[in-house]
């Protein structure tokens, strides 16, 4: 008797799967981030398609580098679920002080116990949609961010458990570049998840009104 040949299941997004998927959202916020923000000049991007929509990508090659460097340990990280969150700090160039602090936590999906029912797959074109608006809405805060009208470098923290293997000649322990709290407003932005990962993106900015 022939057996039904049933129709191939979508398969659920892998921690490897999940952990690219991430790793690459990162790399696209932090250089739409760096550009909105005038960090670097605008004439060192230059645009890509990504998700559906044209994203701007540095071509400055030192940068380019360092951001490879960083987001290679970032995804070894994510594999063994040993960091928490990621800091962009956009600082002052001339008296350091920090002006923005881009936060992303990094939170993983609560799995369902074995007993009961598995979650369908999230589709990755869902998963693309949710890092589509975060990205749109990291253009469109310029429309209330206060205009920084100075040079500025920027620096990104990594917070890890104590038992992540951090490599000393790359990361160092640093100050957390907070914002003095009475002067230091907070918007809340759109979160996305994968079937492993949950991102929450908030910024923070020093506010003297």
């Amino acid at each position: 008797m022939a057996g039904t040949k049933q129709a191939p299941t979508r398969q659920a997004i892998t921690l490897k799967g999940s952990t690219n998927l991430v790793t690459e959202f990162f790399k696209y916020a932090v250089n739409t981030i760096l550009f909105q923000r005038g960090v670097y000049p605008s004439d060192d991007f230059h645009m890509v398609k990504k998700y559906g929509q044209t994203v701007l990508v540095t071509q400055d090659l030192a940068l380019e580098n360092y951001l490879d460097r960083i987001l290679k340990q970032v995804n070894k990280w994510l594999l063994t679920g040993s960091v928490t969150q990621l800091v962009l700090a956009v600082i002052s160039k001339d008296s350091r002080i920090p002006l923005e602090r881009w936060v992303f936590d990094v939170n993983l999906v609560e799995q369902p116990a074995e007993s009961s029912e598995p979650a369908p797959p999230k589709p990755e074109s869902e998963i693309q949609a949710e890092i589509r608006y975060i990205l749109k809405q990291i253009v469109s805060t310029v429309t209330f961010l206060p205009i920084i009208d100075e040079p500025t470098v920027f620096n990104i923290l990594a917070y890890t458990s104590e038992s992540a293997d951090v490599p000393a000649d790359e990361w160092v322990d640093t100050d957390p570049l907070a914002i003095e709290a009475g002067k230091s407003q907070q918007v809340k932005l759109r979160s996305f998840s994968t079937d492993v990962h949950r991102i929450e993106a908030m910024v923070a900015y020093r506010y003297e009104g």
